[in-house]
């Protein structure tokens, strides 16, 4: 495996996967949000919370990107069918079993888990892409 694409794809994938997630998980339903003030965190800077979450990011598109390298999957259609799978045996439960016990509104749990398919669909795209 050549490290320096591996590095690249990556960071392809987080940067782009970001743009998806501010879509997805921020601006999509904001005022949703807003009706449940009481569930967010407050006080510490939401600077240092916007890093921490691209820094993950970053980190599950590197794991991803790992995963389809390591089971030889990283070829257009079989990355994208192996994001669906792990989407459906990873985020997806933990969201909607999230969105039944927390105060979340169902639109926020519907785009959170979009964002994460999204983010899984654009790493496999830019693996098939570039290694």
């Amino acid at each position: 495996m050549d490290w320096a694409w591996f590095v690249l794809a990556v960071i392809v994938s987080g940067v782009v996967a970001s743009f998806t997630d501010w879509l997805f998980m921020g601006m999509l339903f904001h005022k949703q949000y807003l009706e449940t003030p009481d569930i967010w965190r407050q006080g510490a800077s939401e600077r240092f919370k916007i890093i921490y979450s691209e820094v993950i990011g970053l980190i599950t598109c590197a794991a991803f990107t790992w995963l389809l390298l390591a089971t030889q999957r990283q070829a257009m259609p079989i990355g994208l069918k192996t994001a669906v799978e792990a989407w459906a045996v990873g985020p997806l439960p933990v969201l909607l079993t999230n969105g039944l016990w927390i105060r979340l509104s169902p639109y926020i749990t519907a785009s959170h888990s979009v964002g994460w398919l999204a983010r899984l669909l654009i790493t496999a795209a830019v693996a098939a892409w570039l290694l």
